[in-house]
């Protein structure tokens, strides 16, 4: 992989079109993650792509290639969701699970809009990417300890909203 990054860097197209292809998938999940829907995702992933295309000369270490381009795009979709924060619609209705999406992987989603969007985005990188938290340290640019507290944090965020969800349910509230 480094030897294909290293011919993007000095200019090689196919080289880089082969790169975004194998980095597709993951691309994917974490837009989708964030942003909680597919047009959105693409959006940040074309704006991800072109961004990588412009600036993949300035890369100085071909091996952190992955990671400099997940935080491009992590950036590409904050800037999605400030937008949207400015032009929010009120009453929006949740976006039901498709045939193709697993109860689980709907359950999980609809989890991780529970937590904020500091805690979400790690979770995210954690558990979908599958990221080590140095790695995850890397890609956000802060302290490993910060990640762990994060990760901590979210995790009792989510125990708290389940533990409230269940109990409003044994209550008859929902």
């Amino acid at each position: 992989m480094e030897k294909l990054v290293q011919k993007a860097i000095l200019g090689d197209t196919d080289a880089f079109l082969e790169l975004m292809e194998k980095n597709s998938l993951s691309m994917y999940k974490v837009a989708r993650g964030i942003l909680g829907n597919d047009d959105d995702a693409a959006d940040a992933i074309q704006d991800t792509i072109l961004s990588c295309f412009e600036k993949i000369h300035t890369l100085q270490k071909p091996k952190y290639f992955k990671t400099w381009m997940i935080r491009i795009l992590i950036n590409e979709c904050n800037q999605i969701l400030r937008h949207y924060k400015k032009v929010q619609m009120p009453g929006e209705i949740p976006e039901a699970p498709r045939q193709d999406q697993s109860l689980a992987e709907f359950e999980f989603k609809e989890m991780l809009n529970l937590v904020d969007e500091k805690y979400r985005i790690i979770l995210i990188l954690y558990y979908v990417e599958e990221y080590k938290i140095s790695e995850i340290a890397d890609i956000l640019e802060m302290n490993e300890n910060t990640v762990k507290t994060r990760m901590a944090r979210a995790r009792e965020e989510l125990r708290a909203a389940y533990f409230d969800q269940s109990q409003s349910q044994a209550h008859g509230y929902f």
